[in-house]
Formats: structure tokens, C-alpha cells, sequence
């Protein structure tokens, strides 16, 4: 090499590839959500699979830091090459074999961590291999306390990019940019850091890397130019209106996030409920208010059924705490949403009762992440400040999805809800369900019984609801004595998503 590299540049070097390759793994948590969802399962998957490729590489890195530094800086260049390429190829590959991996591995949780390792593996990979070349060229001509803190520098300039690059990601690239704006930046930052190696190996620019460069960029660019999967990509969600109508001219349009339907909703009639949970929510607040145009405090937005009905039909005031602001933006451009008097609240349902002492003759929660109520809207605490919102008379209601040949969740729930409520009931179709079948209940609980012992209601087409028998529901809560509680409430186990 012509001469010493300065430890500032290498510092910045290592700096800069750190924080690209943790941008992509928070990324990829975000691009694999509209196939899998975001669940604790996502997030443990991604950062196994990206954790495996670092360390994959670092193993390789510490077999090229041994050879002369030009060679190694050289090679690392290609290596970095082939992280921007394997960047850039993430979501085309993700949107080939998204379907089939899935469909193909039955089990939920490896299908994620199969699909994880197919896609972010490989940049991953590349992206550990500079580390230990970096350390060893900055080491190499220093001694005692110089080598000592040029291998901490090293070390801290690894961990601070991490720390930036996860900042970016989630409070600035993926907000701003989207999922495929990120990664193609990143592809672009691994390979002007790829031409910063070969020039400091002392290459100068030859067709080889200029066009491995260009063709890596050229890919990135492509996959900006593939169809996306969201119409809308906030800090929270991967947003699409789904047009479900029968007749065009009457509208009726479906709002998934992530990989799930959170609401459906028509144009022509703002009571029609289209899904059960939200049928049973509007009946049974109803029917449980201590008066006719009650108050009503609602966790989550979604396509914002619930408010609209209740608004037409002039209950209020009504007050909505929607986490997500381009969730309610969608509702307002696409599920014929207007807030009029309703008060919005783009803020976590839990803080936003805590910190306001107002009183509800309703709350409703209907809030989900993945297909699980978050888990800190599910505990004791959380259902004791709920009780303490409600005017005398009051009730809370919620909606909960549980498999029928399992109920962990349902028994679970109604067990947390009667150590604080003196009555709970179980609400759900009228139905005989099939063996395995996925259910939606709503949890009714207050200090009376609901008036009335079933109601059919249009869903959209008209269905009959009621509450389960007493003694169904002591068979379900006696399976098992788990009660929710801030410091444990394994929703994701109870689901049954590891069997």
C-alpha cells in the first residue's frame, strides 16, 4: 500500500457499513410484514437470520485480514460489491418466493425463519465481512496503547453506525423512503464504500468494479420500479385499499395492514357492519349503554366502521385513539371516513387514558398487531385503568380472535377480565364452528348482564349473535390459571403460532 491509511477513515468506513447493514435489518422486519405480519416471531427470526450472516462474516473477514492489507482491502471491495447486489436483489426475491415458501412450509414460525434466511442472509453476510479487515489495517503498525485504542476505535465505530443506522431506519429512511427507497440506498452506500477499498488497496478504476457497481445500482433501481406492495408505508403499518365490490356502483372497499384485513366498509351505508367483531361491537354498545347517545372512547382506527355508525346515527361525543396517522388518513381518503366531532387521538390507547382523567359510557378495544391484541392492552393494569374510565353504569368491550380447538387466549382473557369487572360474557355467532376453526368473539364486561341474550344484526348479511353459556365459559377459564399481567402476558404462545 502507498501509505498508512488514517485511522479517522477507517473509523468512518466501518462507521458508515455498520449502520447500512443494521438499516437493512430493520427493513427487513418492515418488508416481511406484508407476508408474515409483525410479530415477536418476525423480529426474532430477522434478527437471528441477520446475526448469523454477521457473524458468518466475520468468521470469513478474519481469514482475509491475515493477508497483506492491499489484497485484503481489494477483496473486501468485491465483498462489498456483492453486499450492495444481494441488497439490491432483497425485495424482487422476497416478492418471488413470498407465496410459494410459505405456502410450501406449513409450520408458521419456520416458514418465517426460512423465508428470513432466503432474502437477508446473503447481504447480511458480505455486510460482516469489512470488520475484522478494518480492526487488522488499523492495528497493524501500532503497538501497545496506539493498538489498543485503534482496535477500541474500531470497535466503537462498529457499534455508534449500528446505533445510526437503527435510529435512521426507523425514525427517518423507511418513513421518508419507504422499504425499497431504503434498501436501494443502502445498495448505493455499499458500493461507493466498495470503491473506497479498491482505491485504498491502491486499484485504480477498472471496467471489472465500475460495472459491478453500475450493475448493482441498476438493480436497486429496478426494484424501485416493481409493483409495491402498499399504498401506504407509515412507521407502523404496510397500508393497502382492496376494492371488494359487487357493484361498482356502490363501493365497498377492504383495508389490510400488513398481511391481515383490519375493516371493511361501503360507501352507501355507514351502519353495515362487514365483519363480525365490528357487528358485535356496534350492537353491544348499543345495547349496554346507560343512555341512549352515550360517550364512547375507541382503541384503534382501522377503517373507522364503528365511529362512522356511531356517528350517523348522532351518538357522541366520540373519541378514537389510532396510533397510526396514516391509518386514519386512508380511512379518510378511501373508506369515506370524516371526522367531523369525532376526536382523534394519534397516540398509544393505554397513554392516552392514563394521562387524560376524562370519563366513557363505552370503551371499545379493538386494536391488533399481527393477528394479537400488543400486549400491554391485554394485562390487569391495563384493564384497571379501563374500569376507571367508565362512567357509572359503563362497559367495556372488546374484541378477541382464538382458535376453536384452543381458547388459551379467550380463558386467559376472561380470567384477567373478572378479577377486575364483576361480569364478563362471551359474544360470538350463533354457530356450530368447525373442528380448528378460526373465531372472533367480543368480550363484553361491566357491572350488569347485557339486556338481552342474543341479536342479528346485518353482517352484511344478517347473523345472529349470542353469549356463551355460563358453564361453557367456566369449562374454558378452568383449563389453566394464567391471569395478564404487565410483567407477563404471552399472547404469541397462547395463540398457538409455535404448534
Amino acid at each position: 500500500m502507498p501509505r498508512r491509511i488514517p485511522l479517522w477513515l477507517l473509523f468512518g468506513l466501518q462507521f458508515v457499513v455498520s449502520g447500512a447493514s443494521l438499516v437493512v435489518e430493520i427493513v427487513a422486519g418492515r418488508m416481511l410484514a406484508p407476508y408474515v405480519g409483525m410479530s415477536l416471531y418476525t423480529w426474532t427470526a430477522v434478527i437471528a437470520v441477520v446475526l448469523a450472516g454477521f457473524s458468518a462474516g466475520h468468521w470469513w473477514g478474519g481469514f482475509l485480514a491475515g493477508k497483506p492489507a492491499a489484497v485484503s482491502l481489494r477483496r473486501t471491495g468485491w465483498i462489498l460489491l456483492a453486499a450492495a447486489a444481494g441488497t439490491a436483489l432483497a425485495a424482487p426475491l422476497l416478492a418471488q418466493l413470498g407465496g410459494p415458501v410459505l405456502s410450501l412450509i406449513g409450520d408458521p414460525v419456520w416458514g418465517i425463519v426460512v423465508l428470513a434466511s432466503l432474502v437477508f442472509f446473503v447481504p447480511s453476510f458480505f455486510a460482516g465481512v469489512p470488520a475484522p479487515v478494518l480492526t487488522r489495517i488499523a492495528t497493524e503498525d501500532a503497538a501497545g496503547a496506539d493498538a489498543g485504542r485503534a482496535l477500541g476505535a474500531l470497535f466503537a465505530a462498529g457499534a455508534l453506525g449500528a446505533i445510526a443506522g437503527v435510529l435512521l431506519a426507523g425514525f427517518v429512511f423507511i418513513s421518508w423512503m419507504g422499504s425499497a427507497g431504503t434498501m436501494a440506498s443502502v445498495t448505493v452506500v455499499y458500493a461507493l464504500c466498495a470503491a473506497l477499498c479498491l482505491v485504498l488497496a491502491g486499484d485504480r478504476f477498472t471496467a471489472a468494479p465500475v460495472l459491478a457497481g453500475m450493475v448493482a445500482v441498476g438493480m436497486a433501481a429496478a426494484g424501485l420500479a416493481l409493483p409495491q406492495p402498499c399504498d401506504r408505508e407509515s412507521r407502523y403499518f404496510c397500508i393497502r385499499s382492496v376494492d371488494v365490490s359487487a357493484d361498482a356502483e356502490s363501493p365497498v372497499r377492504m383495508m389490510v395492514l400488513d398481511h391481515l384485513v383490519h375493516g371493511i366498509s361501503a360507501r352507501d351505508l355507514p351502519r353495515v357492519m362487514f365483519t363480525h367483531h365490528t357487528a358485535m361491537l356496534d350492537a353491544l354498545a348499543r345495547l349496554r349503554a346507560p343512555r341512549p347517545e352515550f360517550s364512547a372512547f375507541i382503541i384503534g382506527g382501522g377503517t373507522y366502521s364503528v365511529p362512522r355508525a356511531f356517528a350517523d346515527r348522532g351518538i357522541g361525543p366520540v373519541t378514537v385513539a389510532e396510533i397510526d396517522p396514516e391509518v386514519t388518513q386512508t380511512a379518510i381518503d378511501a373508506f369515506w371516513f370524516t371526522p367531523g366531532d369525532i376526536r382523534i387521538l394519534h397516540e398509544d390507547a393505554r397513554r392516552a387514558l392514563r394521562e387524560r382523567p376524562d370519563s366513557y359510557d363505552i370503551i371499545i378495544g379493538d386494536a391488533f398487531s399481527d393477528i394479537a391484541v400488543p400486549q400491554h392492552l391485554v394485562t390487569r393494569e391495563f384493564f384497571e385503568l379501563v374500569a376507571s374510565r367508565l362512567s357509572p353504569g359503563g362497559s367495556y368491550l372488546m374484541n378477541v380472535v382464538d382458535f376453536e380447538d384452543r381458547l388459551d387466549v379467550l380463558g386467559a382473557l376472561v380470567r384477567t377480565l373478572r378479577g377486575v369487572f364483576p361480569v364478563v360474557e362471551v359474544w360470538t355467532v350463533r354457530a356450530t364452528p368447525e373442528p380448528g376453526q378460526r373465531m372472533v368473539f367480543v368480550l363484553a364486561a361491566g357491572d350488569t348482564p347485557t339486556r338481552a341474550a342474543s341479536f342479528a344484526v346485518p353482517s352484511p348479511e344478517r347473523t345472529v349473535f349470542g353469549a356463551l353459556d355460563e358453564a361453557l365459559v367456566a369449562q374454558i377459564t378452568g383449563r389453566d390459571t394464567l391471569v395478564l399481567t404487565d410483567d407477563f402476558a404471552p399472547i404469541d404462545r397462547l395463540m398457538g403460532k409455535t404448534d
